[in-house]
This record gives C-alpha cells, sequence and structure tokens, in this order.
C-alpha cells in the first residue's frame, strides 16, 4: 500500500464523519447560497473554524464558474490554506535538535519514537533525552523505543531535573558526533504555569549548549481534542516559540479540520500526522494529498 493509500485509510473516519457530506452536496456542481450554507456549516462542524471557513468559502465563490468542477475547486482552496512547511528529515546542521511538547495522553513519546525511526531509515544517527521525568513509565517506554530504533537513550533517575536530562543529552550528542537529538518532555497541562515555565528553563539549557538551538519546537497535538487544540497550541507557543505542530490519532474520531484552524489562526505550520498505531503511520504532511484523502478524491484528481 503506497502512501495516498495510507492516508486514506488512515482518514476514512474523518472522511465519513463530515467530508462525505460535502462530496454529496456537490453532486450537482451548482454553488447556491443553500449549497454555501450547508457546506460553511459542514466546515465549521469539521473542527475548521469560523475564520477558517469564512476564507475557504470566499474564495470559492470568486474562482467557482458555471459548470466547473466545484469538489476540484475547493480542494485545491483547502490545500492552499495549508502551509507546507515538512520537518527536516535530512538536515545539513548538527547536530540537529528538536524539542518536543505537548500535553498529557496527546501521543507524545510514541511519536518520537516514530520519528526517531525516520531519521534512522535515511542514516541518521540518534539521540533521544528523557525528559519526561515526572512518569517512570514514560523513560522505560523511551528505553524500549531506543532499542527497537537503534536510537541512545539519555535518562536519569524518575523525577530528576528535566533539564539536566537534557544537558547531559546534548553533552553525549556532541561529543558523540551524532546527527539528531529529539528531546521528550513531560506531558503538561497548558495551563499550569510552572510546568510551563519548565520547558522555558530547558530551552534555554539548550540555547546554552547550542547557539540558536532547538531547531525545531514541535507540539504534539490529539486531533480529537477539537477547538480545544487552539486554546493548548496558543499557550505551548507564547511558552516556547512552537515551530511547528504534529496532529496525532487521526485515524480515530477526529473531525480533520483542526489542522486549518492552527494554520489560519496561530500561523503555525502542520509537520506531520499520524493516522495509525504503526511504526510508519507519521507521515509528513502533505496539503493536496490530506484536502484530497478527506474528500474522498484520487490522488491523480487534478
Amino acid at each position: 500500500m503506497g502512501f495516498f493509500d495510507d492516508l486514506k485509510k488512515g482518514l476514512s473516519k474523518a472522511k465519513e464523519a463530515i467530508f462525505d457530506n460535502i462530496k454529496s452536496i456537490f453532486k450537482t456542481n451548482k454553488l447556491d447560497e443553500q449549497t454555501l450554507d450547508e457546506l460553511q456549516e459542514l466546515l465549521i462542524m469539521s473542527d475548521m473554524g469560523m475564520q477558517s471557513a469564512d476564507n475557504i468559502l470566499s474564495a470559492l465563490k470568486q474562482r467557482y464558474t458555471q459548470g466547473e468542477d466545484a469538489l476540484k475547486i475547493l480542494r485545491d482552496i483547502m490545500a492552499e490554506n495549508l502551509s507546507c512547511q515538512p520537518i527536516n528529515l535530512s538536515p545539513s546542521k548538527k547536530p540537529y535538535v528538536i524539542l518536543v511538547v505537548g500535553v498529557n495522553g496527546s501521543g507524545k513519546t510514541t511519536s518520537i519514537a516514530k520519528l526517531a525511526k525516520l531519521y534512522a531509515q535515511s542514516g541518521r544517527s540518534v539521540v533521544l533525552a528523557a525528559g519526561d521525568t515526572f512518569r517512570a513509565a514514560a523513560i522505560e517506554q523511551l528505553k524500549t523505543w531506543g532499542e527497537r530504533t537503534g536510537a541512545t537513550v539519555i535518562a536519569h533517575q524518575n523525577g530528576s531535573d528535566a533539564a539536566a536530562v537534557v544537558y547531559d543529552a546534548l553533552v553525549h550528542t556532541k561529543s558523540k558526533d551524532k546527527d539528531i537529538l529529539i528531546i521528550d518532555t513531560a506531558g503538561r497541562l497548558h495551563n499550569k504555569s510552572n510546568l510551563m515555565d519548565e520547558l522555558k528553563k530547558i530551552k534555554r539549557t539548550i540555547d546554552k549548549e547550542i547557539s540558536g538551538g532547538p531547531d525545531e519546537v514541535i507540539l504534539v497535538l490529539d486531533g480529537t481534542t477539537g477547538q480545544n487544540g487552539i486554546v493548548q497550541a496558543q499557550a505551548f507557543k507564547e511558552a516556547v516559540d512552537i515551530t511547528g505542530i504534529i496532529i496525532t490519532k487521526l485515524d480515530g474520531t477526529a473531525k480533520g479540520g483542526i489542522a486549518f484552524a492552527i494554520n489560519t489562526e496561530l500561523h503555525i505550520p502542520v509537520k506531520m500526522i499520524g493516522i495509525g498505531e504503526k511504526a510508519d503511520d507519521l507521515k509528513i504532511f502533505e496539503p493536496k494529498a490530506y484536502c484530497s484523502a478527506l474528500l474522498g478524491m484520487e490522488e491523480s484528481d487534478g
């Protein structure tokens, strides 16, 4: 099964929940007020948010001409409303440092493991920093993933200072001339200021050892959280200046529209998406393919 087939399968529930209805109202290719009202309602129901929905509808009204394929035009406009800034899997900088943050249960540690596998497959040497020192299970989980992916794991005891773990990981990565350092952090509620302050401390530690670091600050966001994801992303952006998002669990009850809301309202690009449990189910985000899969179109359609 190829990339697009995997994507269609992973997003099938989101397609069935919302976007199949969009496809059905476009069967006549008529774009009257009733159709536009129905479309607006469906887009908002997908967790896209009012601003994104209005932007897409406005562009659709301007560009649609009677007799054209309205669904294809909609797909192209939707894709244009998603910035394409995929994560760098072939960085020239060494070491390349990625700080990963998120709330509890978002799939953060699993996403780190999948990302480590992608870098290992591209021939990069990977170090994982077990910065989630609040949860003993998280340290063990990361060690297990390290063994599976061939990554070195730097860890301290449960309850240790997370910044100290990160410092040791940075020293190891530089001294051993490793390519990639991915840093796990404790899952935290975005509204707890003391925990957000710890993230700021970790970022300062990285910057002291590697000027301008980290190279990426990735927020892992559970796609099923809907519009609450905007609140989370805003809080993390203010604390540590998020450079990109990984949206997980899009194969579940997620409606698929949150990618548009984050992009439009916070100007944070989606870097990758999680569409399943397998190690290769973390995919580089490709806006046109994503929108085609949501709308039940084929990759070859336009």
